[in-house]
Parts: C-alpha cells; structure tokens; sequence
C-alpha cells in the first residue's frame, strides 16, 4: 500500500498549529504549580520565655503527664480521662501555689488529629509549665529504639 500526501494545490492551512500553544500553557500551569504555597497544618503554641531564676527555685514533685495512646485514649498520670475531663483538670492544676509541671507524651501511633485537640485545650487552658517528652524514642526516624546515639556531622 502506498501512502499519499495530502492535496497541495497552493491554498493555505486554515488551520492554527496549537502544538506552540499547548507547551507555553504546560510550561505556565508548572509554573503557577511551583509558585502555589504547600498547606502546612500547625498549631501554634506559645512558649514561655525562659527567665533568669532569682535564685535556686524549689524541686517540684507534681509532674502531670498526658499521654495519647493509639486508640485515641486520653490518659492523665496514667488514668483514662475525657477531653471535658482534662479541661477541668487543666483549670484545676492552675490554682495550686507553684503550678504543677504538665508532661505531654503521644505514643508513636497516636492520632494526629487528637494531638492537635489536646494542645489546642492546653494552650486555652493558660498552662505555662509544659514540655514534650519522651522525643528523645524518635531522634533516627524508622530504626529501632536501641540505635544508639544520633551523630551530627
């Protein structure tokens, strides 16, 4: 089977080469892509600044622990408590003379979401002794707890 050609009597294209237009248009739409900012989900908290003690401050023995676990359970000091719960004791830990140190601990597999409830209630609750814990299990991401120590070069 041959192949023709098409009918070349002189007349001309009447139609436009869209191939130009189609790859400015890519080049644009990865442009505008790149430029568009990627949404970060944050909570922002606002930690106290450290201050100069006057002089040496009192050991505290009250240390309230939060601890998330994976089935989306709440515990304080190792008690199962609800969010309404927590809100209470929150307010309560405020009226003590020296305010008792809050520890928050997700376990590895806790909800992302429940996290960001729980700081949300402790930043509403005015609390101003709190830290993170038990970060130091995650410094290598996705080896076993026994690593050993993180090397920085």
């Amino acid at each position: 089977m041959a192949m023709t050609g098409g009918k070349d009597d002189g007349s001309p294209m009447m139609e436009m080469n869209t191939t130009p237009l189609i790859d400015v248009m890519l080049v644009l739409l990865i442009m505008l892509i790149f430029t568009i900012p990627v949404a970060t989900h944050s909570v922002d908290i606002d930690l106290p600044s450290p201050t100069p003690p006057t002089d040496t401050p009192p050991v505290d023995p009250i240390k309230n622990k939060i601890v998330l676990t994976p089935n989306n359970e709440i515990l304080w000091n190792g008690q199962p408590i609800s969010q309404a719960g927590l809100v209470s004791n929150l307010q309560q830990s405020l009226t003590f003379s020296v305010e008792p140190e809050l520890q928050f601990e997700p376990e590895a597999m806790a909800s992302y979401d429940l996290s960001a409830k729980v700081l949300n209630l402790i930043k509403a609750s005015k609390v101003t002794k709190f830290g993170f814990v038990g970060n130091e299990k995650y410094r290598v991401f996705g080896k076993s707890e026994n690593a050993g120590p993180a090397v920085v070069n």
